[in-house]
């Protein structure tokens, strides 16, 4: 009796953790942020990937550490959807440097990466757009370090929430990762599961 009550109780806690996993973590409601893509073409977050599963991480073209690692990590994440076959999954790379990262700069940030950007956007918006998304979504950035050079040219760094964000079909934040260290399979894992859900929801 001891034996099944022990077998019982670990597949709830199973079950539980599982749950937890894709717990609800943030509803954005009717609330959207108007932002620009690499093309200068308006995109409504979260509202115009509604009906997708969203792949999302925040970045700015600067950036010469976490960045590059987190974008290496999209694109992992997309060639394993691509490799799985997962429809309308929704690929996006949120700016928050929207003094510096206009559109025709991140085009440019994706054309260096050789970015594939049928299922994969870049996103920049105004001040009154970026900075309370990034509140919204928990992301903190601010900038530490600086360097002015004699010919007028800037360095700086910023310091950031090293993030990729999962968003269900309905645009709910559903899970957080760290953007430069994040398991490929995990998430992927992951996506399967909301695709499911979608699934059973139709």
């Amino acid at each position: 009796m001891k034996i099944k009550q022990y077998i019982f109780l670990g597949i709830i806690l199973l079950l539980t953790a599982c749950k937890a996993d894709l717990e609800y973590l943030e509803d954005f409601g009717s609330q959207n942020y108007l932002l620009l893509n690499q093309d200068s073409v308006a995109v409504n977050f979260p509202k115009d990937i509604k009906g997708k599963i969203g792949v999302v991480c925040y970045i700015y073209t600067y950036c010469y550490d976490i960045c590059p690692l987190t974008t290496n990590n999209m694109l992992l994440i997309q060639e394993g959807i691509a490799k799985e076959q997962i429809p309308d999954v929704e690929l996006l790379s949120i700016s928050f440097d929207y003094k510096v990262d206009k559109p025709f700069m991140l085009k440019q940030y994706a054309k260096v990466r050789g970015l594939e950007l049928t299922n994969w956007q870049l996103l920049t918006g105004s001040k009154n757009e970026i900075e309370p998304l990034m509140e919204k979504v928990g992301i903190t950035a601010f900038v530490a370090d600086s360097t002015s050079f004699t010919n007028g040219s800037k360095v700086y760094f910023y310091v950031h929430t090293d993030r990729i964000q999962l968003f269900d079909a309905n645009g709910v934040l559903r899970k957080n990762y760290l953007g430069s260290k994040i398991k490929i399979p995990e998430i992927i894992d992951d996506i399967k599961t909301l695709n499911m859900e979608r699934t059973k929801l139709k």
